[in-house]
């Protein structure tokens, strides 16, 4: 690890960023040339303290994941990535591409901060969420190992259906689709093998060899603290690593616009625990 090289490697990319290429306001009285790094550290999901450390250099050796984090939030390309790994004494490993999202996708959900929005890896893995996608669905990036995927969420862990009680079938779809684009040695491969072991219903419809659909259509999510929503769901998709970034609306002056507002409101840190109270009744 070259600490020096890179806290500065840090420290200039962060100089190199404008609050507008991130999604936060200028303000009037911003001196400092490109992010603060309090800003970096917010975009990173990690402690000020911690970033200012990296940056100085004292701080400690950083994880892979942390290094994934900072490369998210200072908005680095595949290539950037790959050296900011090297400068922290870590090979460039022979790794899926699904959990970094390019600068170019990023720019596009910054602008998209007040939106229920999300960027999703192939297996349905949610990357970045905004504040209202949380508060719709709930923080999908707290889980781990297999439950990090959708796929494989909706057939193991009961709440999950509560919530999207109809999409079963879309969801077996999309996953056969990564599965014979990428093969049975894949990722994806590994998730058909275990939803096959563990999920009947699973297996069921695996047999009948879906078709996904590029098509986002109609969507309605039972939430437990405003009840049903009715959404339109919208999907853009990178040509260069196949992520989607998805975003629902309501229709204007709808019910369900009203209850997304409300959701604007009081936010998602209590969805889980009503979700866990449904599965109870």
């Amino acid at each position: 690890m070259d600490r020096a090289r890179l806290a500065e490697y840090l420290r200039t990319r962060r100089e190199a960023l404008q609050p507008e290429d991130v999604g936060l306001p200028r303000g009037r009285r911003r001196r400092t040339h490109g992010l603060r790094r309090e800003e970096v550290a917010v975009l990173s999901d990690m402690s000020i303290d911690y970033y200012s450390r990296l940056e100085q250099p004292r701080g400690p050796h950083p994880s892979e994941q942390i290094l994934g984090a900072l490369a998210r939030g200072l908005r680095l390309s595949m290539e950037e990535r790959d050296h900011l790994f090297r400068l922290a004494g870590y090979a460039t490993p022979r790794r899926s591409t699904d959990d970094h999202v390019n600068p170019g996708m990023m720019r596009i959900f910054d602008g998209l901060r007040d939106a229920a929005a999300q960027v999703v890896s192939p297996l349905g893995e949610t990357l970045l969420q905004t504040p209202l996608s949380v508060a719709l669905i709930g923080d999908e990036n707290v889980h781990q190992g297999l439950a990090r995927s959708l796929h494989y969420r909706w057939f193991t862990d009961p709440t999950t259906r509560l919530l999207r009680p109809a999409e079963g079938p879309l969801i077996v779809a999309d996953l056969h689709g990564s599965y014979i684009r990428d093969g049975k040695d894949s990722r994806a491969g590994a998730l058909v093998g275990a939803l096959l072991e563990e999920s009947p219903e699973f297996a069921g419809l695996w047999r009948g060899h879906p078709v996904a659909s590029r098509y986002c259509g109609p969507v309605q999510l039972v939430h437990p603290q405003v009840g049903p929503i009715d959404l339109h769901c919208q999907r853009l998709i990178d040509p260069d690593q196949s992520q989607q970034l998805v975003v629902y609306t309501a229709q204007p002056g709808s019910e369900s616009h009203e209850k997304l507002e409300v959701l604007k409101v009081i936010g998602g840190q209590h969805l889980d625990e009503a979700l866990t109270a449904d599965l109870g009744d």
